[in-house]
């Protein structure tokens, strides 16, 4: 490997967490750098949550593009929110599903 590796966002709904993983997977082993929306496997608190999503936007502005993990098209608000976040940086976007 020569250079820096890409580094990809993940962004979508916690209820996709097997395709993140998966998602996450495929890029890694296509030499990217994953960042990707915390795991607690737990439910959070209203400012556990919005401390997270704060966090997501810093790993938004740590990427070079980021790709939306969006089964059968959904796209919930945290998604939307993180969507315009990062075109209004100037990130690529890209989806899973173009649904």
């Amino acid at each position: 490997m020569t250079g820096r590796p890409e580094i990809v966002c993940l962004c979508g709904s916690a209820r996709f967490v097997d395709e993140l993983r998966a998602a996450n997977r495929d890029l890694t082993f296509a030499g990217a750098i994953v960042v990707a929306p915390g795991e607690t496997g737990e439910p959070v608190t209203d400012e556990q949550k919005a401390a997270l999503d704060v966090l997501h936007l810093r790993k938004i502005d740590l990427a070079d593009r980021v790709v939306v993990v969006n089964p059968g098209g959904y796209v919930g608000e945290s998604t939307t929110r993180e969507i315009a976040y990062a075109l209004s940086t100037g990130k690529p976007v890209s989806f899973t599903d173009p649904a």
